[in-house]
């Protein structure tokens, strides 16, 4: 476990930060974006669990939990130092959220149309926690494209963005309140 005994150490007052092995880079750092990004959609999580049921709480807060795990994976560079024996995102936990998603995805209603974000109060707290979760999941792709970086981490946040869509159909009565696209329907009006 961490213990911080200090909330503040003055060392990220010059615009860097150090990873999880001691390397001190830019805190603009694409790397530092990636996690930066995994902490945002985790927040966006905990918002979306005000909203709802004990049922979908439990899973929120096993993903929780697995974005810490991410981040702390991003924060350790395969291949460089401390890299052995880092924590890394793992193939079961993948695996967790596809049951999870086929399990959900048996009691909603078709798709017909693509989907707005939006409709409860906890579907729209879930889209905006998938739309985070996707920007992650950019940047993770982006830094892969430069650096070394768990493949099975660029997976996780592909997944969790799925799952959290299902979520949110859930939360929007199965699919029944969904808010659907049309699309043009706004052409032709006034200015």
């Amino acid at each position: 476990m961490v213990r911080l005994n200090r909330i503040y150490t003055r060392g990220g007052d010059r615009g860097e930060t150090s990873l999880g092995e001691g390397t001190r880079v830019r805190k603009s750092a694409l790397r530092v974006a990636a996690f930066g990004t995994v902490e945002e959609a985790n927040a966006a999580i905990g918002l979306a669990r005000l909203h709802v049921d004990a049922e979908v709480d439990r899973m929120l807060a096993r993903i929780q939990n697995d974005l810490f795990d991410l981040g702390a994976d991003l924060a350790i560079p395969e291949g460089g130092r401390k890299s052995a024996g880092a924590l890394r995102i793992e193939g079961g936990q993948v695996t967790r959220l596809e049951r999870e998603i086929d399990a959900l995805n048996r009691a909603l209603a078709p798709l017909e149309s693509f989907i707005l974000p939006g409709g409860t109060e906890a579907a729209a707290a879930l889209h905006l926690a998938r739309t985070i979760t996707r920007r992650a999941e950019r940047l993770v792709c982006e830094l892969q494209a430069v650096e070394p970086v768990n493949g099975e981490a660029l997976k996780y946040l592909n997944r969790l963005s799925d799952h959290l869509f299902v979520l949110a159909r859930r939360a929007n009565a199965n699919g029944a309140r969904d808010v659907l696209w049309q699309p043009g329907a706004g052409r032709g009006e006034g200015a």
